[in-house]
């Protein structure tokens, strides 16, 4: 392939998590061909300085060595030289995340962003990478999951693959290791699940029928006439671990993190919560697939990977995603309408249960994730608000007014179709394609398809901090919202987390007892009125002792702050902890009528 950038990556080192890396450009810039690594990866909104873990670079052109100036944080530039012109570097991966990288003896995996340079000015070329067998015995059998198309390589083999330009180059993550694999097509593309980590007994029959269900579902949403898929072909590159969870979108596949113990087992019979969890996490990912990797907002068109690129419409793009990914699960049968409601009214108490909704609009939230969301500390409940959980329940609220005013005529599905035809089915088909959408326009968009002026609604909930009244709007749909909390059971209001056998305060909510008190989070818990708390269970355990007081009773606190034993008189509160449950209601029939238009139930 005449002038193509061209790389190779190779494991080099399993015990130091070392990949050696190479680029060969063969028609550098005259005046000095400059290198970047992107700062940070699109789905993940913080600045990760992915240059830091460069260990070694060495530039070579001919067989001699050429001058290499770092000028920047992430950017080199190679002195001028006649002819290809090859970059060395060695790259350090041991962030077991769907972010960066990661390598051991077990497996491999990176994300492009993290590991391969860009060669500034030449990122519309083709771009080919030749990934390499690891030179050990344990990888002998070592097969290769990934999207990027191969271009002389059998498909799961080592060799040589191809991307269009950069920006394809860096949206297909690579496994590598003994994983285990299975596929299902949906509509005629191929999809393959490659599960790495130790699951015994796992059922992967259950999940490859589970995601076939899930995906013909979501495709069929945004395609409901021609049934096309935006891609040729899906991975799911599944990372098993004893304690994860976290996914990240791309064009063609997502990589994610769960816990072993929410993969279903063969026999485990009723869909657990656990696994409600993970099939949620995958419909998330797969839904951004549309909703985020080709609808874009215009900050993200094209990406600008060196800084952050700043949006306030991460509401839509995640809390849509996050409201239609549970909605999904329910609209394939995956779960019934029982458990659906479950995990709205979990979404809904978490949200609750923070005052930073009060504090910071969705709008602000989206703008400031580079800088908040994504460095969240001990006070964050009590200064953020989530644009995933509630941008989700402002998704649910949209949804469901739409609907009542329309008399179920129309609905934010038409909106998401609307958004797909217009902003995302042609993204990446031609140069005149891919224009991302703005404030303005998605605000526009809505009003257009409903049918109805909701400027108010989003200045009461996206730019302001209104609360949402979900119950009035569910109740419209025969679904009950109520709140099932104890203001008699006292409460220290506070989160409390063993920390290495000691326990500590994770947060303290604003206004609550433990914070008129005056204690902090990061406070290390002793006792109790002269008793230690259990350690096994740290929130069981302050439930227990503070079981034999009245809400008002002064309790004696001992803590340590830092090394300083300190003590302190609380007055106990009732437990204002949000706990709304959601019930079905089938006394009016237009109201299940409408409930069943809404869930497709």
């Amino acid at each position: 392939m005449k002038n193509a950038i061209r790389y190779s990556i190779v494991p080099k080192d399993l015990a130091g998590h070392l990949y050696e890396v190479s680029i060969t450009i063969p028609l550098p810039a005259p005046d000095g061909q400059m290198f970047m690594l992107p700062a940070w990866i699109p789905g993940s909104y913080m600045i990760r300085e992915f240059a830091r873990n460069i260990v070694q670079i060495r530039a070579e052109s001919g067989g001699k060595i050429i001058k290499l100036e770092k000028l920047d944080k992430h950017t080199w530039r190679a002195a001028h030289c006649n002819g290809p012109l090859t970059l060395w570097y060695d790259v350090y991966a041991w962030d077991l995340s769907v972010r960066t990288a990661h390598l051991d003896q077990t497996h491999a995996f990176f994300n492009g962003s993290s590991v391969f340079l860009r060669a500034v000015g030449q990122e519309s070329l083709p771009h080919v990478v030749d990934i390499r067998r690891p030179n050990a015995a344990a990888c002998k059998k070592w097969l290769i999951a990934t999207s990027l198309p191969e271009l002389k390589a059998k498909r799961h083999d080592f060799g040589s693959y191809v991307a269009t330009d950069y920006d394809e180059l860096i949206d297909h993550p690579v496994e590598m290791g003994n994983f285990v694999l299975a596929s299902f097509e949906v509509h005629g593309v191929p999809h393959e699940i490659a599960i790495t980590g130790c699951v015994p007994n796992l059922d992967v029959g259950r999940i490859t029928a589970d995601l076939k269900t899930l995906c013909e579902t979501q495709i069929a949403f945004f395609e409901p006439e021609s049934m096309l898929a935006p891609m040729k072909r899906y991975t799911f590159l599944i990372m098993a671990v004893g304690d994860g969870y976290g996914g990240l979108e791309h064009r063609a596949s997502t990589a994610l993190l769960c816990s072993r113990s929410d993969l279903p087992a063969i026999g485990s019979g009723h869909s657990a919560e656990g696994y409600q969890n993970f099939l949620g996490l995958c419909s998330h990912e797969y839904f951004h697939t549309w909703h985020v990797k080709r609808i874009k907002p215009a900050a993200f068109a094209p990406y600008d990977l060196q800084k952050e690129s700043y949006t306030p419409l991460l509401w839509v793009f995640e809390g849509f995603t996050s409201y239609y990914d549970d909605l999904m699960l329910v609209r394939s049968g995956l779960i019934d309408v029982s458990a659906y409601l479950r995990r709205i009214a979990k979404t809904a108490n978490s949200v609750l249960r923070g005052s930073g909704r009060n504090k910071q609009s969705l709008a602000d939230a989206s703008f400031d994730a580079w800088i908040k969301f994504y460095r969240q500390d001990e006070n964050s409940p009590n200064a953020l608000a989530n644009y995933y959980t509630k941008g989700s329940l402002v998704a649910l609220a949209l949804d469901l007014t739409i609907r009542s005013k329309t008399k179920n005529q129309k609905s934010l599905d038409d909106v998401m179709r609307a958004l797909w035809q217009r902003y995302g089915r042609d993204f990446y088909a031609s140069p005149a394609a891919g224009l991302g959408i703005t404030e303005m326009e998605i605000e526009a968009l809505i009003d257009e398809m409903s049918g109805l002026k909701l400027r108010r609604f989003f200045n009461q909930y996206v730019r302001g901090t209104d609360e949402l009244p979900l119950a009035g709007l569910l109740a419209s749909f025969g679904v009950s919202m109520d709140d099932e909390r104890s203001l008699n059971k006292p409460s220290l209001e506070a989160r409390i987390v063993n920390a290495g056998g000691d326990l500590r305060l994770a947060n303290v909510y604003e206004g609550g007892a433990a914070h008129r008190a005056g204690l902090s989070a990061g406070d290390l818990l002793v006792a109790i009125d002269g008793l230690r708390v259990p350690m096994d269970n740290p929130a069981a355990g302050v439930d227990k002792l503070l079981a034999r007081y009245p809400v008002g009773a002064v309790i004696t606190v001992h803590a340590f702050r830092r090394d300083e034993l300190m003590k302190f008189e609380v007055e106990l509160n009732g437990d204002k902890a949000p706990r709304f449950a959601l019930t079905v209601q089938n006394k009016l029939r237009a109201a299940v009528a409408a409930r069943q238009a809404w869930l497709q139930d």
